[in-house]
């Protein structure tokens, strides 16, 4: 497994997948293995991935200080790892939590960053959290599902803050665009795929300004496609739509059928709308 030094000293870890240009691809969870993502349902056939194990999880190693954890820190370490790919600028993709790295980065270096490709994105930096509302609309679009109603029950347990382990069991299937073998193969790994202290630190004070996120991502000039997915309990479509619209000219793609992991949903649609982006990109 290749590997690099953080700015800190800190022995971080990278899987290389498939062939082309290169891609360097950020995971979310916050702060899970990179293993989740895959080859991004096949998108190695297009590109060369470049998977960045985050500090402390999958083949990286625990830091030393546990507040290097927080996102806005996170940002040096895709700086170590582009310095030590040699690379001028970078083709750039995020999932979930992993675009607030993403996005700190590009507003950081924006002449490191050629393309921004923000996948099911955190708006998290910019201060943009769905809320219930919005979750219980993709929640009713649903209701012709097997397992609608004990996932809708838990869910509202969930916001009413009087939830048990069971209540999420219920709700996992609606993270997913279809509840299949490879949804709950998945699903069943992100425990251990996930570092929980590194997670609970990653949004510490101090991580995120939102008022300057918004007012740098207004005059971000990179291209960005943020892509959503029409089924996205996490991050529904009505605030990936917001997100987009604090680029000056994102690209905004609702994959049909897709909730967080749109490229386990549907393979073919997520490659074909990412590998269009990028080749226009370049």
């Amino acid at each position: 497994m290749p590997g690099f030094r953080a700015a800190d000293g800190t022995e971080l870890a990278y899987h290389v997948r498939g062939t082309g240009a290169p891609l360097v691809c950020v995971p979310g969870g916050p702060m899970r293995a990179s293993s989740y993502l895959g080859d991004l349902g096949g998108l190695s056939a297009r590109r060369e991935l470049i998977l960045l194990d985050l500090r402390g999880t999958g083949g990286s190693a625990v830091p030393a200080d546990p507040a290097s954890y927080r996102c806005d820190r996170l940002v040096d370490d895709v700086r170590a790892l582009r310095d030590h790919l040699g690379l001028d600028r970078v083709d750039l993709l995020a999932h979930s939590a992993g675009a607030n790295i993403a996005v700190l980065y590009a507003i950081r270096h924006p002449g490191q960053v050629a393309s921004l490709s923000l996948i099911t994105p955190s708006g998290r930096a910019a201060g943009l959290e769905p809320d219930a509302a919005q979750r219980r609309e993709v929640i009713s679009r649903r209701r012709a599902e097997p397992r609608h109603a004990a996932a809708a029950a838990a869910f509202e347990r969930i916001a009413a803050g009087s939830a048990a382990d069971a209540d999420w069991q219920a709700l996992a299937p609606l993270f997913y665009g279809r509840w299949d073998d490879a949804a709950r193969a998945h699903d069943a790994a992100g425990e251990a795929e996930t570092n929980e202290d590194a997670a609970a630190a990653f949004g510490a004070d101090g991580a995120f300004d939102p008022a300057a996120t918004r007012a740098a991502l207004g005059g971000l000039g990179l291209p960005a496609l943020i892509l959503g997915g029409a089924a996205d309990l996490q991050r529904p479509p009505a605030i990936t739509a917001e997100f987009a619209g604090l680029f000056p000219a994102a690209r905004l793609v609702i994959q049909e059928g897709a909730g967080h992991y749109p490229w386990l949903d549907d393979p073919g649609r997520f490659t074909e709308a990412v590998t269009a982006f990028l080749d226009e990109a370049r």
